[in-house]
């Protein structure tokens, strides 16, 4: 049996300290679906205000790979969508709404999607969905009515 000296204890006292953190760390990496702080999208926004879907995308397939975050995948499912890359922008919906499924922004979005791919059922769950998040109405609930009127 080996022999106990103070500095290995010490030692042994620091490594048990560590672990915790350690442990909560990579914890965090591979598991924290939320958002710890807000990412800064005003760039982004502005470029899609603008029509410049290309440059939104770079930008926002940059923040996807740093963080999970609701408003990042439902603006790279909008970008995708006017760019005609329905498959794609339908996965990010997805996951938006995976983290977030009161997110209306999306639930608004994935029924325009909907409407433009012909899916007037799809869209109709979606502006359902609207319907229960906000039974007194909300801009998002309105526009995907607009979207659906005469489909």
């Amino acid at each position: 049996m080996m022999k106990k000296t103070p500095l290995f204890s010490l030692a042994l006292l620091g490594a048990m300290a560590l672990t915790p953190a350690l442990m909560s760390t990579a914890a965090l990496a591979v598991d924290d679906d939320t958002s710890t702080g807000a990412v800064d999208l005003s760039s982004v926004r502005e470029k899609i205000k603008a029509a410049n879907y290309a440059a939104a995308l770079e930008e926002l397939r940059g923040l996807a790979e740093d963080t999970q975050q609701a408003d990042v995948y439902n603006l790279l499912g909008y970008t995708l969508r006017k760019t005609g890359d329905y498959e794609t922008s339908l996965t990010y919906y997805t996951k938006a709404l995976e983290l977030q499924p009161d997110y209306r922004a999306a639930r608004e979005y994935l029924g325009e999607l909907y409407v433009e791919t012909g899916r007037i059922g799809k869209a109709r769950e979606q502006l359902a969905a609207l319907t229960k998040l906000c039974p007194g109405g909300c801009e998002e609930r309105k526009d995907l009515e607009k979207a659906l009127e005469g489909k």
